[in-house]
């Protein structure tokens, strides 16, 4: 499933259920609360808390950012932008922003 379609699909999903009706501000506030979850989740998978199930949390995160990634895709519905095209011109635009023979960033400082 091409990305456009994805959020077409949830637009029609939204509408059929009236959740189209949300304020935009409120999309930002869900997103957010689901970054959070998803930062739960990578804290845990870094180790910085301590869990003995550790696959359950990959499982979670995987989940987390689905749910993060829905309310962006809502966000961009409610003001019509279609975000595989908005992602196209980033890679355009970070492509003549940091061309291959760029140095970047490299771990150690490129040591």
């Amino acid at each position: 499933m091409k990305i456009s379609e994805y959020q077409q699909w949830l637009k029609a999903w939204d509408e059929a259920r009236g959740f189209d009706k949300a304020d935009p501000g409120l999309t930002v506030v869900h997103a957010l609360e689901e970054l959070g979850e998803v930062a739960r989740e990578v804290l845990f998978l870094k180790g910085y808390k301590t869990d003995v199930l550790p696959e359950e949390h990959r499982q979670a995160l995987a989940n987390e950012l689905a749910d993060a990634i829905v309310f962006l895709f809502k966000l961009a519905y409610q003001y019509d932008i279609d975000i595989e095209d908005a992602l196209i011109r980033l890679q355009e635009r970070v492509d003549k922003r940091f061309p291959e023979e760029s140095p970047g960033w490299h771990p150690n400082g490129g040591k």
